[in-house]
């Protein structure tokens, strides 16, 4: 094949090459939603929110993100779904972003972000009017390297002033207050301080979105850095009286809302085998992996070898596009139908929506099997592709030890090692799709060639945590680059009972002295016997008989009437026994008796 026009085609696919190499690497998932409210239904609507929120939307979009979600003056029911719709974004995004601007209120230490139609007439009300700051954790949680919260929520709020105080103790707060995320890689970025209100300023826009919009989104630029930033321009326009806050923590690395540029490096300079050429022109081709590079290509070679590989890729990229247009089509569809199903519309209307729905969920599976069937095609091809090359390689390498031997030239051993090597080509892409498992943490066995059962759950869990459809029966050049695009650990770390998570590995959980590890794999103290006191067998019936004995009374001597039988006498010198042979008679004072004007019984003796 000639090489006729070859430098007009570098020259196109190198451009093509540096216009990619040159914008900043998104391989990573980026999701924002954008919640602004001003129009409140029940105090005076704001100036500033809804323009803030567009400035902000439009940030995010021009720095690239993969989904913004721009909602407006929101009732409570729709910023509900609208949380959990990005919830679900998320779940396979790097980085997520809710930025929040309208009224916030803050009782009893717990901050909550108000709908455009919530009637705050008592304290109490908060808790179903508004909704927490913690729900919008929620919905960022799924993100892997950052989850970013932008309260621009800390004006002055007029319903704290009318809201009835069902209990006296119950605090309101003035703006929002102060929160610890308990979740790793959380920011949460207030307008202001805690405790403390923020200004809508004088301008179409808040002096803190202002500032936002300014160096949030600088490439490169780490996110914490750029907060900083903007505390100082803050500062600066409010004369000092708005300070900017932020709470949460992050590790040592930089993280960029945008990545920095890639460093562009100066290509090889071109191969003089023609058949090297072709072989650069398609691996650049490949490497910047869209139409325009392919057609490119063939447009310089319309047929051989690597024609016919890149007629593969193209339809592979062909039937991705048609299966992402399809899927979207059954979603459309599907919609339709429980629409009308909802409003309960003409049964001629729901049937045939019901069969746009199963036509379009038929279209969708029949795109879905062409793009694997397009996957695999083109695999087999570049598998056949290396091996093509590597047993040109080796023959040339043969050749060349042939030549020295018959010149009597000392043999390169190296060189003549790496032409007798019998590797087969699949169990290296299979050993490199192992490693990278084992990287993100998905294959805890070793890599070595062999795609057993194993291996295929290891890319069964890859599939299930980073939400990909990669065929797991098979291992090649496919998985391999969708592997290699996390950058971090995608499946959990599992530690049997008695080990932690410490990083990336299990290490044996000790407890300190006077604890054991339960079942719940934690450290617990052991509790201290404590000594019972114990009764005397022999103690209650001593008791009891002690109880039996009583004291004698004194019995009355039984004498007759000269032995006193032990009756008693008494006058002004005190009481006194009556003395044997003598008797009691009774005799007024007149006879004797012991008493004036009455009597009494006298003792009488014989």
């Amino acid at each position: 094949m000639k090489s006729i026009g070859f430098p007009g085609l570098h020259h196109l696919v190198l451009a093509l090459f540096l216009l990619l190499m040159c914008q900043p690497a998104f391989a990573e998932k980026r999701v924002a939603l954008v919640l602004s409210n001003a129009a409140y239904q029940n105090v005076a609507p704001l100036p500033n929110p809804v323009n803030d929120g567009a400035l902000i939307a439009a940030t995010l979009k021009d720095a690239g993100f993969d989904v913004v979600d721009f909602r407006r003056d929101l009732p409570a029911v729709e910023t509900r779904r609208a949380l959990r719709d990005f919830a679900d974004r998320t779940r396979d995004a790097e980085i997520a972003v809710v930025y929040y601007a309208g009224h916030g209120i803050e009782v009893d230490g717990a901050n909550y972000l108000i709908p455009v139609d919530a009637r705050l007439e008592r304290d109490t009300d908060v808790y179903d009017e508004a909704f927490s700051l913690d729900r919008i954790l929620i919905a960022v949680e799924p993100a892997k390297k950052l989850r970013l919260v932008i309260l621009d929520a800390c004006r002055d709020n007029p319903f704290a002033k009318t809201m009835k105080r069902t209990v006296a103790s119950r605090a309101i707060g003035q703006g929002l207050a102060k929160i610890e995320p308990t979740s790793p890689n959380v920011l949460i970025a207030y307008s202001a301080k805690a405790g403390s209100t923020a200004a809508d300023g004088d301008g179409k826009n808040s002096p803190f979105t202002s500032a936002l919009a300014k160096y949030l989104t600088t490439p490169g630029l780490d996110v914490r850095r750029a907060f900083g930033y903007v505390r100082d321009d803050v500062l600066k326009s409010t004369n000092n009286r708005q300070e900017p806050f932020v709470y949460g923590s992050l590790g040592g690395e930089d993280v960029p809302l945008v990545p920095a540029p890639a460093k562009v490096t100066a290509p090889a300079a071109p191969a003089t085998s023609p058949q090297a050429d072709v072989r650069r022109d398609y691996e650049l081709a490949l490497q910047v992996g869209n139409k325009s590079a392919l057609n490119a290509f063939l447009a310089q070679y319309p047929d051989g070898f690597y024609a016919s590989l890149a007629k593969l890729q193209l339809e592979k990229i062909t039937a991705e596009e048609a299966r992402v247009a399809a899927t979207e089509k059954a979603r459309a569809a599907e919609q339709e139908r429980a629409r009308l199903a909802a409003e309960g519309a003409q049964k001629a209307e729901q049937a045939k929506a019901a069969a746009d729905a199963r036509a379009a969920e038929q279209a969708r599976i029949a795109a879905e099997k062409a793009k694997q069937v397009a996957q695999e095609e083109a695999a087999v091809a570049e598998q056949k592709r290396l091996t093509a090359e590597k047993t040109l390689a080796d023959r040339i390498a043969a050749d060349k030890t042939a030549a020295d031997q018959a010149a009597g030239a000392p043999v390169d051993k190296a060189v003549n090692v790496a032409a007798l090597s019998t590797g087969s080509p699949q169990d290296d892409v299979t050993k490199l799709v192992q490693s990278e498992l084992r990287r993100v943490g998905c294959l805890t066995g070793s890599a070595d060639g062999e795609w057993n059962a194993a291996s295929q759950r290891s890319l069964t869990l890859f599939n299930r945590y980073a939400g990909t459809r990669l065929d797991t029966k098979v291992a090649n050049v496919d998985t391999l680059d969708a592997i290699k695009q996390k950058s971090s650990r995608v499946c959990p770390l599992v530690c049997e009972h008695g080990t932690k998570a410490d990083g990336d590995r299990c290490t044996r959980i000790v407890c300190g002295a006077g604890s054991f590890l339960n079942d719940n794999n934690a450290c617990e103290k052991r509790r201290e016997k404590k000594p019972v006191a114990k009764r005397d067998s022999d103690d209650r019936p001593a008791r009891r008989e002690r109880a039996e004995v009583r004291i004698p009374r004194p019995m009355a001597s039984s004498g007759g009437r000269g032995g006193g039988g032990g009756q008693m006498v008494c006058d002004r010198g005190g009481c006194r026994p009556v003395a044997r042979g003598c008797h009691l008679e009774f005799r007024t004072t007149a006879q004797g008796g012991p008493y004036e004007g009455g009597g009494g019984n006298v003792q009488v003796c014989n």
